[in-house]
Order: C-alpha cells, then structure tokens, then sequence
C-alpha cells in the first residue's frame, strides 16, 4: 500500500510563519521610514525657517585688477539687518580682495545691489561666502 500525502487546505489554518514575518518586516519598515522622512522634512523646515538673511550672488564682474562688480540679491526678514561676506580670489585660488557688505534696508524683504569690492591682484573669480543676521534682528 502506499501513503498518499495531501497537502492542508490552504488558507484554513491561517498563515505561515514566513508570512506572518514578512508582514511584521514591511509594517515596521513602513514606519521607520515615515519617522525618517518627517525628521527630514523637519530638520529641513528648521533649518530653511531660522535664516533671517539668505543671499545669491547674481553675477560678478572684473573690471580692473584692483576692483571687482558684484550683483547681490539678498532676501531677509523685512526688519533682519546683518551682513553678507563677498570674497574674490586670484587664478591660482589665493584671496585677492574680501568685504563685508551690511544689509540694513527696514521694511524690505528683498535688497538687489551692485557692490564694490577692491583686490590686490585681478580677481578671477568672486564668490559669496556667507550671510550673518545680528543678534538683534527680529524675524
């Protein structure tokens, strides 16, 4: 005589134990990546929200080899005042010229000027280096 295996009726005894982890696996990834993708969006929201004073630099031009024309916009709080570092550098990288530029317009969120700044060598490239707002700025 033989023994003839049946299998069980499937799905009458619930599910598996490779099953039951699977589900258990893509339920706590779902939630770990929601936790990941909020903290992101918040560190983002802070990080975008705490600057009182941002600022790109539009275009820059050489015009002698001691005097650079740099077109700044900056965006800030209407009453934020503080300043933003421009700095020019030679050809080989070294710094030829820097400035510190104060921005101080009340009851404006957007300031767009041309500034001067003086170098020592003919500057082949300016850049911006970064915007402060004082300490006593309101947001």
């Amino acid at each position: 005589m033989t023994a003839v295996r049946q299998d069980l009726p499937e799905g009458r005894y619930g599910r598996s134990a490779d099953e039951r982890a699977d589900r258990k696996l893509k339920i706590v990834g779902a939630v770990l990546g929601a936790v990941l993708l909020a903290m992101t969006a918040w560190f983002g929201y802070d990080y975008i929200a705490g600057q009182k004073i941002s600022a790109e630099l539009i275009k820059f031009d050489t015009v002698s080899d001691s005097e650079v024309k740099v077109h700044l916009e900056v965006r800030k709080d209407p009453e934020a005042t503080g300043t933003c570092t421009l700095r020019s550098l030679a050809e080989d990288g070294g710094e030829v010229g820097r400035r510190d530029v104060r921005v101080d317009a009340p009851g404006k969120d957007r300031v767009d000027e041309i500034y001067t700044v003086r170098t020592t060598a003919r500057a082949t490239s300016t850049e911006l280096t970064g915007c402060t707002a004082e300490a006593g700025s309101t947001r």
